[in-house]
């Protein structure tokens, strides 16, 4: 018996259309406890001292908190530049009498006031045993204070009056911190911004008005046009166009009708629903969400700890530097300059930049795809995606719908294709198969596609009902299904069969010509008999997503070998290919097999992506260097993946490859400037080149250290201007 036929048996409800039941693997759901690897970063030490410095934990909170200590102490700044004596003699004018203690009083201000929160945040790192960037900024504030007071009290050389430095370091360092907590106040603004897409209450069908927290599995509730769905449920009446931009990042409306599942926080546009609650809370989409970026923001990654690391190595290195050339200047005679030389290099092998270079480009990147609808769910994964080289697609929910369409319709001469599909939507109106859910909204479809019938159907901008096609002026009644055969009903008093080829047999009767093509591609076919005669017959298919052929094509050009995986039989998977321009195809593979076909492309050095539902594909997920979740909610939270598309556009996929190497480039570029400045910067601070008469004044070394910094803040502000827009 045919493929795309033999399927047709046993459905209670329908006979004939069990074809459908094979349509792909959602019967395993196995969830898994995360993804291989990435555990082992999550607590990772030296990212922690990071992320405590200066008590990073209320980014919002933090990022008010150095908006005011920089702006005050910008204030406080000036007149201890100006009437700084070193700064003074460099530009060549006097500090008048009155006005020597200016400098030292309002520098131990601002030593006192505005370093401390990196003071607190060095004797944390010293506390734990893990010297890092705090500890350099504070050990270079305090050198720099200590020196300058002992300068002024003419305990040491004069030379050694750095109150100018001081203020610029203060203010340069307390600027830093508000650039970096003002990205993550804006990471998290992200989340907040999810929250206040609730509307504040929610109507009940029986007209009571109640919080959405309130609302319980299973209530009905009304969404007048205009307003915001109050939970996640799926639509009992009613047709709307639904802003899901907030999940998508996409502009344009979807249609939703009876029988679709809608998400808390989707807008209907242009009419009104009936929606029954299926999660409420911390259930929802959105609240999973939530979770999903929030943890994201809290994870680390490997550049992370890289940053971590440097900044660990280049305290020891400053302290030796700065031995060494206490030493080596002593040595030759020159204790004085021992003293400005050491100090010097104290001050300026501050690593801000460095702990900028990483922090600010991870946030921003992280941001930045959630609001184009990519929930980066491990910072690891996101990093790995650059190097990806070839993309696992799941067939079905992926790159197809995940449910059957009605793809073609052949009556026979004489009839004409709308009438056979509302005879055969009439028939099936009663019957809950997905081959007849299918076969009805196509029907209804057809009656926004067709003028004619358009306007037959009542509409109104508040009118809470189901939809009506064309099938819909028709009155079926006697609906009957048989076994293994197919539906009957009568329709305007005509007897109408929809059934497969068991039904055909039955009658006597033959298929129409434009079956036999449709067998060959794998199709499940069905007739329409009226009356005892054949008057067309319909080919369903899990219908292609139309953004499924440029996500191909754009992954193809990047260099990247894209290849589908199926449960679906070879006719049916190779026919999806051939459509999608994709060459590798692993057909008839079983949800626990899956996993094992990721590791066969890994074998062959790929470095592999595997995109998949998220709760069924669990193990692929797993297996793949980079797991990639199609849907958000609580399934997905439970999942394997790293990454979770919030819609169900593969393009989205080419999106996170872009973010990817953009974010790569800013780290390597940060980390290159910050690191190199420290590198360079130190040396020549500590008299490298003073045989060749050339000693990298302090003041200079002041400059380059706060312009690194902003440098470094800049460069990762670049990112906010990458398109991650699907099909942009």
């Amino acid at each position: 018996m045919p493929e795309g036929d033999a399927q047709h048996v046993g459905h209670p409800a329908h006979a004939g259309h069990e074809a459908h039941a094979d349509h792909e693997d959602h019967e395993d759901h196995e969830d898994h406890a995360g993804h291989a690897g990435h555990d082992a970063h999550g607590s990772d030490a030296g990212h922690e001292a990071h992320a405590d410095h200066a008590g990073h934990a209320g980014h919002g909170d933090h990022a008010g908190q150095f908006r005011r200590l920089f702006w005050i102490n910008l204030l406080i700044a000036i007149p201890v530049v100006a009437f700084s004596g070193m700064f003074a003699m460099i530009l060549g004018y006097t500090v008048p009498a009155w006005a020597t203690w200016v400098a030292p009083v309002l520098g131990t201000v601002m030593y006192v006031w505005g370093g401390r929160p990196f003071l607190t945040g060095a004797v944390s790192e010293l506390r734990s045993r893990r010297p890092g960037m705090m500890l350099l900024i504070g050990l270079a504030i305090t050198v720099a204070f200590l020196a300058s007071w002992g300068a002024t009290l003419g305990i040491l050389h004069h030379e050694l009056e750095f109150w100018w430095e001081l203020a610029l370091l203060i203010v340069i360092m307390l600027l830093g911190h508000w650039l970096e907590m003002r990205s993550l106040a804006q990471t998290t603004s992200a989340l907040d911004s999810l929250a206040a897409l609730l509307p504040d209450e929610a109507e009940l069908v029986d007209g009571t008005v109640v919080s959405p927290a309130d609302l319980k599995t299973g209530d009905v509730v009304l969404v007048r046009p205009g307003g915001s769905i109050p939970a996640d449920g799926v639509i009992v009446d009613g047709r709307a166009d639904l802003d899901e931009s907030m999940l998508t990042g996409e502009s344009r409306t979807v249609s939703r009708t009876a029988g679709d599942h809608v998400t808390a926080g989707t807008v209907a546009t242009d009419s009104g629903l009936r929606v029954e609650v299926t999660a409420t809370g911390d259930d929802t989409a959105l609240a999973g969400i939530r979770r999903l970026v929030a943890d994201a923001q809290a994870s680390s990654s490997r550049a992370q700890r890289i940053a971590d690391r440097a900044a660990a190595w280049l305290f020891w290195f400053a302290l030796g530097a700065a031995a060494v050339t206490a030493i080596v200047w002593t040595l030759v005679g020159m204790p004085d300059e021992a003293v400005v030389r050491t100090i010097t290099v104290l001050v300026i092998a501050c690593p801000h930049a460095l702990g900028l270079a990483i922090p600010l480009v991870v946030s921003i990147a992280t941001e930045r795809a959630a609001r184009a609808g990519v929930l980066v769910k491990d910072r690891l994964a996101l990093e790995t995606m650059r190097d990806v080289d070839a993309v696992l697609f799941d067939k079905t929910g992926t790159l197809t719908r995940g449910e059957p369409t009605v793809t073609g319709i052949a009556p026979v001469p004489g009839w004409d294709a709308d009438d056979v599909l509302a005879l055969a939507a009439a028939a099936e109106a009663d019957s809950e198969h997905p081959l007849a859910t299918a076969i009805v909204r196509a029907d209804l479809r057809s009656a926004r596609t067709t003028p004619a019938v358009a306007s037959r159907r009542p509409e109104s901008p508040g009118r809470v009902g189901p939809a009506q096609g064309p099938s819909a002026q028709l009155t079926a009644t006697g609906f009957s299904s048989s076994p293994a055969v197919g539906v009957t009903a009568t329709v305007d008093g005509h007897e109408i069969r929809v059934g497969g080829p068991y039904m055909l047999a039955e009658i006597g009767a033959d298929e129409v010509p434009d079956a036999v093509h449709w067998r060959a591609e794998g199709a499940i076919i069905l007739h329409v008999v009226r009356d005892g005669r054949v008057i067309g017959g319909l080919r369903l298919a899990d219908e292609i997503r139309p953004e499924s052929r440029e996500a191909v094509e754009a992954l193809q050009r990047r260099g990247v070998e894209v290849v589908m995986i199926t449960g679906d039989a070879e006719a049916v998977a190779h026919a999806v290919a051939g459509e999608l321009g994709i060459q590798r195809v692993f057909a008839g593979v079983r949800p626990e097999d899956k996993s094992a076909k990721v590791a066969e492309l890994q074998h062959e050095g790929k470095k592999v992506a595997m995109v998949g539902d998220g709760v069924n594909d669990a193990p692929a997920l797993a297996q793949a260097d980079v797991g990639i979740a199609i849907g958000a909610g609580t399934d997905v939270a439970i999942a394997s993946a790293g990454v979770i598309l919030a819609s169900d556009d593969p393009r989205s996929v080419v999106s996170v490859i872009d973010l990817s190497q953009a974010g790569y480039r800013k780290m390597k570029q940060n980390l290159w400037w910050a690191a190199g400045y420290n590198l360079i910067s130190v040396p020549l601070a500590a008299g490298v080149l003073a045989p060749v008469g050339f000693v990298l004044p302090m003041s200079v070394g002041a400059v380059l250290m706060s312009l690194s910094t902003i440098v470094v803040a800049l460069n990762a502000q670049v990112l906010r201007r990458l398109d991650l827009r699907p099909g942009r």
